[in-house]
């Protein structure tokens, strides 16, 4: 089938690194001991998580830049603006984090990737050992940011030579309270070789510790970045029909992503054993870039589309369709792809962040004799829900 679903993982496929900070002293660390010079960082980050208070936050500045084409095409995209997360609950082992953007006025960003705050529980604690060391070559330096003196750790990842971005990172080396973004405190990346020019900045704003004893109700899940939710898709692409299942966790400043086929006698999304780790900071600084390189909402094609309703369970979803009719191998094929005409809208409430931006349904259409159409395979959204249960306060 030629057309696929888009991940999140994918579209933020453009790794970042690190804005060059201001250093009054450097020291060139060995490759050997890279990891070494961050780990007791990346441990005092992840043991903070348990420690967290109502209303510790942490803001950055970001811009970024995308275009134009080197082959003529398109025009140059920025995006520039503010990200902060920030705990508006707590009740261990999970600590729950809003993530939001602003434009740099301040307001919600046109852009409708970017327009919602999200929520993200993370978990204070962990059910397997969890790491990710910066990658590049390392360099320690002090570095002035957010009206704070912080030694930190510069990591240089130059991929220039092989078509690749030049990504630098800065990492407090005592994080404190910058522990929701593993002790981030810039970051960087440009594009090089035969990729769309442009590159991507952030840089700590200000950071706020929030107060002893102070509470807040467990705000409910109606727009989950990702973890405590999960959603399923009817497969039927290149093999036996299926139904998979995408889940979500987070735990002690990682997310974790599963998919596969739904177990019936399995609760959902309890088994996260086997998902590779991502960091925090990693995702939700891709998401400005993200929404940079996909545009504006909805997709070109789909803007013109026709409009109907998709039922998913009890819900009547509204959604844009949109069909072209190639002809492949001789023969005339429909392809179709229908995404939510509004990606917020209440009646998606609960929907992870990553699906409400994926086509909600695909499919592959044969033409044959007399016009009548055969089915040659799709996807489609078939459920989605939270696996997260908590006490209420």
């Amino acid at each position: 089938m030629r057309h696929s679903p888009l991940r999140i993982t994918a579209l933020l496929g453009a790794a970042l690194s690190i804005l060059p900070g201001c250093a009054s002293s450097n020291a060139n660390l060995s490759s050997s001991s890279d990891t070494q010079a961050q780990a007791p960082a990346l441990t005092q980050a992840a043991d903070a998580w348990k420690r967290a208070r109502v209303g510790d936050r942490v803001t950055y500045s970001f811009s970024a830049t995308q275009g134009p084409d080197p082959r003529g095409s398109g025009y140059a995209r920025t995006l520039g603006g503010q990200l902060t997360l920030e705990v508006v609950a707590v009740q261990q082992p999970w600590v729950w984090v809003r993530v939001a953007f602003t434009d740099e006025a301040g307001k919600p960003p046109a852009q409708a990737r970017l327009a919602q705050d999200l929520l993200l529980p993370v978990r204070a604690d962990t059910t397997r050992p969890l790491s990710v060391p910066p990658v590049g070559e390392a360099t320690a330096e002090r570095l002035s940011s957010a009206g704070q003196d912080w030694q930190a750790v510069r990591y240089v990842s130059d991929q220039r030579p092989v078509d690749g971005p030049l990504r630098t990172r800065i990492y407090a080396t005592e994080p404190g309270p910058l522990y929701l973004t593993r002790g981030l405190l810039e970051a960087s990346s440009e594009a090089a070789g035969f990729h769309l020019p442009g590159g991507f900045t952030l840089k700590l704003r200000e950071f706020r510790e929030g107060s002893d004893g102070a509470t807040a109700p467990v705000p409910a899940l109606e727009r989950p970045l990702g973890p405590g939710a999960y959603y399923e898709r009817y497969v039927d692409v290149g093999g036996p029909p299926s139904v998979q299942r995408v889940c979500f966790a987070a735990e002690r400043g990682y997310l974790l992503r599963t998919e596969g086929p739904v177990d019936p006698k399995a609760a959902p999304c309890s088994d996260f054993s086997q998902a590779e780790p991502e960091p925090l900071e990693d995702l939700v600084m891709n998401l400005p870039w993200g929404a940079l390189a996909a545009g504006d909402w909805p997709p070109a094609a789909a803007a013109s589309g026709t409009r109907g309703t998709l039922t998913v369970e009890d819900r009547s979803v509204p959604v844009l369709t949109e069909q072209s009719t190639e002809t492949v191998e001789g023969t005339p094929r429909v392809f179709s792809q229908t995404y939510a005409a509004e990606p917020w809208a209440p009646v998606l409430a609960g929907l992870p962040y990553e699906a409400r931006f994926d086509p909600f349904a695909s499919g592959t259409e044969r033409v044959v004799a007399g016009g009548k159409r055969e089915s040659e395979g799709g996807t489609r959204l078939v459920r989605w829900g939270s696996w997260l249960t908590t006490r209420s306060e």
